[in-house]
């Protein structure tokens, strides 16, 4: 609350400085481009992206957080270091904005002239330092396991997508009267560092209503599965492939000691439907040490 109400007074504190200097300089931002990191040696996976915002600073001065692509007065003219940091909606939230931690800053040295528009195009890839669990359902081998008490439904694998996504494959779950719940989660325990930045990517495409959870592994081998974040159904008149970017540190750094994790899923056939989809793929642990 406290970040929405700075940038909403930095907001009004340009429209009246505008007013009183009606000749800024202009900075246009366009869309991001993610491109791919050679040291890491392509673990990051298929480059998909939803980096919606840029946090944008003028000589170490906040700006503020703006939707791409976008077009900012500046206050100043002649040779200026210009910072962009990609920023997306946490958990998906639109009031949440947030600097992602695993990308690079776009850095450039430029002329602002007054009453003269500079065009940006920011770049970014992720940092060094990331480690990534992807799973992506090109492999044969399947690492989500269903539920065998609670799952009436199975994710299968599938490639007849009319609306071209990447890749091959992608999972998929029907839900319908019969086979109208399904609980999922990864096979692969996986270990995090208390207090370090960790995040779930997730590409979505879902006529249903979709849970994500964090199961935690105990160190005497008990499972707890924690909910997380909810991604609301769409309407099949308009249903698309989706990105969200899910914190998981807070979560995290609740867990006992000495857990390990594995991602969840699960869904019930939404009251009033017959019958729903939901594809999921690009699923990404994404994380520092």
């Amino acid at each position: 609350m406290f970040k929405i109400l700075v940038f909403c007074c930095l907001a009004i504190l340009i429209s009246g400085c505008i007013k009183n200097n009606p000749n800024p300089s202009w900075i246009q931002i366009n869309k991001w481009s993610l491109q791919n990191n050679t040291d890491l040696s392509g673990s990051e996976g298929e480059l998909t992206e939803n980096i919606s915002e840029a946090w944008v600073y003028v000589d170490d001065k906040v700006l503020g957080v703006f939707q791409v692509p976008c077009k900012i007065p500046v206050l100043t003219s002649g040779m200026c270091n210009i910072k962009i940091y990609p920023t997306i909606k946490n958990n998906g939230i639109s009031a949440t904005k947030k600097i992602y931690p695993f990308m690079e800053v776009f850095e450039v040295n430029q002329e602002l002239v007054q009453n003269q528009t500079l065009v940006l195009n920011p770049v970014t890839k992720y940092k060094s330092i990331t480690n990534f669990k992807v799973y992506d359902f090109e492999l044969t081998n399947m690492y989500m396991e269903n539920d065998p008490n609670t799952s009436l439904a199975q994710i299968l694998y599938d490639n007849t997508d009319l609306q071209p996504f990447n890749g091959n494959f992608y999972g998929k779950v029907n839900l319908n009267s019969t086979d109208s719940s399904w609980v999922a989660y990864t096979t692969e325990q996986l270990s995090f560092t208390k207090g370090k930045e960790v995040y779930l990517e997730l590409d979505y495409y879902n006529t249903n209503t979709l849970v994500t959870g964090l199961i935690f592994v105990n160190p005497d081998a008990t499972k707890t599965n924690n909910i997380n974040i909810q991604l609301n159904s769409q309407d099949e008149s308009s249903v698309k492939w989706k990105k969200i970017y899910i914190d998981l540190k807070e979560l995290i750094g609740n867990a006992p000691n000495g857990c390990n994790y594995l991602q969840s899923f699960q869904a019930n056939l939404n009251s009033g439907k017959s019958s729903s989809e939901i594809r999921i793929d690009n699923i990404k642990l994404v994380y520092f040490y």
